[in-house]
């Protein structure tokens, strides 16, 4: 029954949010291509969903297009351990897509992936696929449920958090989710995006 209702969330409220956020949308698009022209306003990228079903998620452009293709000359730089990329101040990352990130605008596409079932608002943020390759049998148990845009962890410390200790606050959020927490963990990422809250 929670599976359903919260669906059912979903889908009513990523339509919702497309509508309202038309104006945004059409003006980071707009920045985007006045920033290089050539270049796709959405990024696509595999990622790896619910029990290992792997789908596109999109995102708004926020790095030069050969970024991917740089990935391995930076690794020896990344910052966050286990089996995720993150460095400060990465060269990848356009002057639009700086801003957007810091905002998390880059991620509006997502309410398309909400749409098609692929995401949901509140879940374990779903790995790459070459990330997903290297999981433990443990480890995957976090995509037992659906992935979200935003979740326990990124309310929770985010770039002060390992990779172990995302693992497990996914494990806490699969063992605790309903629909009053789903709605707590959103209200807690509203005020961390507004400036009201301890940072994302």
């Amino acid at each position: 029954m929670h599976d359903k209702v919260w669906r059912a969330f979903d889908f009513i409220a990523a339509i919702f949010a497309l509508v309202i956020s038309v104006p945004v949308l059409l003006f980071i698009a707009t920045s985007i291509k006045i920033e290089n022209w050539k270049a796709p306003i959405l990024f696509k990228q595999k990622r790896v969903g619910k029990d290992g079903k792997i789908f596109y998620m999109y995102k708004f452009r926020s790095m030069y297009v050969d970024a991917e293709a740089q990935l391995a000359q930076l690794q020896a730089q990344n910052e966050m351990g286990g089996h995720m990329f993150k460095i400060k101040d990465d060269p990848r990352i356009t002057k639009v897509g700086k801003w957007i990130r810091q905002t998390s605008l880059d991620e509006f596409p997502q309410f398309i992936n909400i749409l098609k079932g692929d995401m949901s608002f509140v879940g374990p943020r779903p790995p790459l696929t070459t990330e997903y390759e290297n999981y433990t049998n443990y480890e995957k148990k976090r995509l037992l449920v659906t992935p979200g845009c935003t979740g326990l962890w990124q309310v929770s410390g985010r770039n002060n958090v390992s990779f172990h200790e995302m693992v497990e606050l996914d494990l806490k959020y699969i063992e605790k989710r309903s629909i009053v927490f789903n709605i707590k963990i959103l209200l807690r990422t509203f005020k961390e995006f507004t400036g009201k809250g301890n940072g994302m």
